[in-house]
Formats: C-alpha cells, structure tokens, sequence
C-alpha cells in the first residue's frame, strides 16, 4: 500500500486523538451514507410500485392489440393469423362508449365487449371481488363484469333480478329532435361480478359479451374494434409485432400492431421521467451531503499542520500530500457508499419480506408497499454518489495551499 494510502487510513480510524475534526469527518460520512440508503430505498419502492401498476395494466391491456390504424372496425375476413407462430389465444374485441342506468342511477362507461378466450388472455377473473365471470347466463341473457368504481355509483347489486340499461346511440342519428328509442340502441344485462384493478379502469369499464355490442351497435358477426393476442411462453413480444407489422404493410392493410407499451404511451413516458427526476432530485441531496466532507478535509488540512511539517522534512513533496487527504476523502466516501447500500439493501430486504411499511386502510391491491430491488440501481447509485464525491473532494484539495499550512507551522 502506498504511503499516501496508510495515511488516509491512520488519519480515518485513528483511535490515539478525538477531535471536532474527526467528529466531522464521521458526520460527513453517516451523512453520505444516508444519502446512498435513501437513494437505495426509494428507487426500490419506485420500482415495486411501477412494477405493480405496470401488473395491473397488463391485466387488462393484452400482449399485443391489434386494431385499426384508420377507422373504427375492420372484419376478421380481412387478416390471416394462422400462418405467424407465437400465438397461443386470440379474442375479439367490440368496444364503444355507452350510457348506463340502474335503478334511477346513470354513468358514461367504455362497454368492451370481449368472447371467452378474453378471462384467458387478461386473467381478469382473478381480480373479481365478488361475484363469478359470466357473460352468458342463458335464454340471451347477458351479464355484466363490473369495475369497483363503477358498481358503487351506481349502486348496483349482484345476483339481483334489477337489470342494468344499455343505451348506444344509433349511428348516423344524434338524439336532437328523436325519442330515447329513436335515438339509442337499448340492451339489458344482469351485473355478476366486479373487479379492483386501478383506477383509471375501475371507474372506466365494463366488460360484457361481444355480441350484445354488436347487436347494439349493429355490427356483423365478425366485425371488431380490436383483437387481442395472446403469445406463447418464451415468444418474442417484438419479433412477433414486427412480423405482424410487416404482413400488414406487404398486404396494404389498414391494421397496425401495438405492444403494451404502444396501449399506454402516456403512463410509460410519465415512469421513466419520474425515474430520472428522482435520480436528479436525489443527487443534489448528495450534493449537499458532500458539503460537510468537503469542511471536514480542510479542517483536517489545517489541524495536522504538525504532521504536514514533520512528512515535508521527512521529503514528501506538495502532490503526495495532496494524494493523501484526497485519499482520505475517497476512503470516506467509499466506506459511507459501502454502508449505505448495505443498509438500503437489509431495509428493502426486510420490507420485501415482511411489509413492515403498511398501505393502510382501503381496497388496495397489496397491504405492504411494494419493493423491487435492482442490480443496475446499485451499480448507478454507487457510480452516482462516488463521482459527485469524488469531484467534491478534488476541487476541495486543489483549493488548498499546503505549502501555507506547513509555512504557519514554521513562522509559529
């Protein structure tokens, strides 16, 4: 080890002398490592939380959607899915915005209308609060999958011979100068069950069978606004759009392929720049953390003054001792980085495993705040915290005049 090194060790872990100096030198360091543990840990929860409403969104957006690039609908007769590999399930999707009454209830919903192979692509009947998946309850009768927010406004009840009202506007007609019959397409359903999923859903859908949508809104047989895919475990989600794309280009047909990054750009972009706000947010918490390693160094520049004296008689030059108290400063650094993602690592650790941090009260998905730990999050943070650390550090030393110092202790 080099001489400069096992100074900045002797200076760091002495145990001979307890100065102010050293006290701010070990404050400097509990306070970069609490920086690094804070960085660790919100990323974490970050993470889990992206991750959990990514889950949710994927429950109800399928792998890849196919649906038209211009217009409303397009027929089955119109594409071929046969001859691309990778597909395990395919469902056909109806879906237009209806008004909905109940008792003397009402609300604007998105009515997607989907056949059975939908309970297998989405998983949605995993979500059910209550009641049981069923689109079709026999003698053309139709049931209702409810969202949570919807199936409390209006107030509905399951199991109950109350049917909820249907209203589609007739196309080509508007209801200025029409009667409700003149102007809607009416249709009825029983609710059989309701889901919590997010929000956004919740409030927003209802999902149905997709011949009582194209009854209503008098579509034929094969007739859809979208239809849903289903891969294979292990199949490429973008080789296969890309194949799609491509076969739907080579046949000028009207289509496009969306993955479900495509479904819900607008949550996508808002993640990944809330991602990068933290990361900036957080370093200029570092930043400031730093300030107090940077006092540190130059009090300890000026309180071993002796030493600086005694080391330049013995013939170390003005760059060796400089090389020191940097070194110094990084072995500050590297301990508090070291100890902090320990510590961000157990605190994360033990809410994985325990959920010691609760969600409180509600219907929420999970009880605990969700964590989910990532290689590269470590690897950044420790990179992050170091660089900042170490150009603080470096500024600081190259500002410092030890010649000065060892001057003081000569003329004294």
């Amino acid at each position: 080890m080099k001489l400069e090194a096992l100074i900045a060790v002797r200076y760091l872990f002495t145990r001979g002398q307890k100065s102010v100096v050293h006290v701010i030198s070990w404050i400097s360091l509990i306070g970069l490592l609490v920086s690094t543990a804070a960085l660790i840990i919100v990323l974490s929860v970050y993470n889990g939380i992206g991750e959990l409403t990514k889950t949710l969104f994927n429950t109800f957006d399928p792998e890849l959607v196919i649906e038209p690039s211009e217009g409303k609908t397009f027929h089955m007769a119109d594409i071929d899915l046969t001859n691309v590999d990778g597909i395990e399930y395919t469902s056909q999707i109806v879906s237009e915005s209806a008004w909905i009454t109940y008792d003397d209830r009402q609300s604007i919903v998105t009515l997607r209308g989907v056949d059975k192979n939908y309970c297998v692509i989405s998983g949605l009947d995993t979500f059910l609060r209550d009641g049981v998946y069923s689109l079709n309850i026999g003698d053309d009768g139709y049931g209702l999958i409810v969202g949570g927010e919807i199936y409390y406004h209006l107030d509905m009840r399951l199991h109950s011979n109350i049917p909820a009202v249907i209203h589609i506007p007739k196309r080509g007609t508007t209801s200025i100068g029409f009667s409700m019959d003149e102007a809607f397409n009416i249709g009825y359903a029983y609710p059989m069950a309701y889901f919590y999923i997010q929000q956004d859903i919740d409030r927003r859908y209802v999902v149905c069978d997709n011949s009582l949508v194209r009854r209503l809104m008098g579509y034929s047989p094969d007739e859809c606004t979208a239809i849903a895919l289903k891969l294979k475990p292990g199949v490429s989600v973008q080789k296969t759009k890309k194949t799609l794309n491509t076969q739907f280009s080579t046949l000028n047909s009207q289509l496009t392929v969306k993955d479900r990054y495509d479904q819900q750009p607008l949550y996508f972009k808002i993640f990944r720049s809330e991602r990068l706000g933290i990361y900036l947010i957080l370093s200029l918490i570092v930043l400031i953390s730093t300030l107090s390693l940077v006092s540190s160094l130059s009090l300890l520049i000026i309180n071993k003054r002796n030493d600086i004296f005694t080391l330049r008689s013995m013939g170390m030059t003005e760059p060796q001792l400089r090389r020191a108290f940097f070194a110094e400063g990084l072995l500050i650094c590297l301990v508090a980085v070291i100890a902090g993602l320990a510590i961000g690592f157990i605190v994360c650790w033990l809410q994985q495993q325990f959920g010691i941090i609760r969600m409180g009260d509600g219907n929420f998905v999970v009880n605990a705040f969700p964590v989910d730990m990532r290689g590269t999050d470590f690897l950044i943070t420790f990179l992050l915290v170091m660089a900042i650390s170490s150009l603080s550090v470096g500024l600081t030393i190259s500002r410092q005049r030890v010649s000065k110092v060892e001057s003081y202790r000569c003329n004294s």
